[in-house]
């Protein structure tokens, strides 16, 4: 097959909801990144290469705040289609986890600045607006959110 310029590509995220028992989420602390530094997001990445969605999710935990989760427990809770000039456009798979093997720790000093547990229904002022904008569709039911269309 030939190479078409006019199809449409996007960068793919995973992202997942470490949700304890009281409800409240792992948060991370973005630092030197070049991308939202000093707001708090919560633990994903991109998907790479040959990788299903929630193996690459599982992934990301594992690397980012050190929690093994099984791929087949993840639970699809929403997809986020979004677009900005400076990060083009970019679809991202948000996954919830309520049950992992080991206590999460900074696995990214470098890129993160530390951990926090979040009451979703409070959500920090420092939150990334796109995150923010997700989570409150995902609190409201919905499982599909534009942004900057």
């Amino acid at each position: 097959m030939g190479q078409h310029p006019d199809r449409y590509t996007s960068v793919v995220d995973v992202c997942v909801m470490l949700r304890r028992a009281d409800g409240r989420v792992l948060f991370s602390e973005r630092a030197n990144t070049r991308f939202s530094d000093g707001l708090f997001g919560i633990p994903g990445g991109r998907l790479e290469a040959g990788e299903s969605l929630t193996a690459g999710a599982a992934r990301e935990l594992a690397e980012e705040v050190g929690v093994q989760v099984d791929p087949d427990s993840l639970t699809f809770v929403h997809v986020a289609h979004h677009y900005g000039e400076e990060w083009g456009a970019r679809l991202g798979f948000f996954f919830e986890a309520d049950a992992w093997k080991g206590e999460p720790v900074n696995r990214e000093p470098d890129l993160c600045a530390g951990l926090h547990w979040v009451d979703l229904a409070d959500l920090p002022d420092k939150t990334i607006p796109y995150v923010a904008n997700v989570l409150t569709e995902i609190r409201a039911g919905k499982t599909l959110y534009l942004h900057g269309w």
